[in-house]
């Protein structure tokens, strides 16, 4: 049976954080020889769904499936950072509040509750999940721009490029989503396979890596 790694598509999420690891987890699935099957799913299940940058439309193929043993990746925003929500601006604070009122919230939940299945964030993804409530008292960050409002929330906040917290990891600015696929394949899959990964894409992991816990194992 092979373990499904579902990105999470919603409107205004950053494409970079919705590509970067697609491309890094396909690679890695090629890489295995099957495995692991990587879809773009969104809560409404197949159709357009409008970026946050410049209108960039992404497809979602499936609907979201909490009870599907795999991955769940969820990605952050994309927008400007300073507006009047009143006048109807769409900033990443604003966005963010908007996914973590919808209705993916209580399907991200039932992937944290289900044992088989783990959720793994880029970006801003893990601020989403945590002003809806979903990581009081568990270890994160998210870009540095919002670690302060993580850490209200009431999450741990640890500054590191990748932050292992078990069932949840979570990545830290835009690119990390690179970082966080490559540390996905690395840590499920074994190091032979990311670092061919590495080698296809010519990208060097970089950052820290909190707890190190391939490190520690190796």
């Amino acid at each position: 049976m092979s373990l499904l790694a579902q990105i999470v598509l919603f409107p205004g999420c950053d494409p970079l954080d919705v590509i970067a690891p697609f491309e890094v987890l396909a690679a890695g699935s090629d890489a295995l020889g099957g495995g692991l099957d990587v879809e773009l799913v969104a809560v409404d299940g197949p159709g357009p769904v409008v970026s946050g940058t410049r209108g960039l439309v992404l497809n979602a193929t499936s609907a979201l499936d909490p009870e599907r043993p795999g991955y769940v990746i969820v990605p952050g925003a994309s927008g400007p950072l300073d507006g009047d929500p009143d006048a109807g601006d769409e900033t990443i604070p604003v966005l963010l509040a908007r996914f973590a009122d919808s209705p993916a919230i209580p399907l991200i939940q039932r992937a944290f509750d289900n044992p088989q299945t783990q959720v793994w964030t880029v970006c801003g993804g893990s601020l989403g999940l945590a002003m809806a409530g979903l990581l009081e008292g568990r270890t994160a960050v998210t870009h540095h721009l919002g670690l302060d409002v993580l850490e209200a929330t009431g999450v741990d906040v640890v500054r590191a490029r990748v932050v292992d917290d078990g069932d949840l990891v979570s990545g830290g600015g835009v690119t990390s989503g690179l970082d966080v696929a490559l540390y996905l394949l690395d840590r499920e899959f074994g190091p032979a396979i990311a670092r061919s990964v590495e080698d296809l894409f010519e990208y060097e992991r970089r950052g820290t890596v909190w707890p190190d816990r391939i490190g520690a194992a190796s």
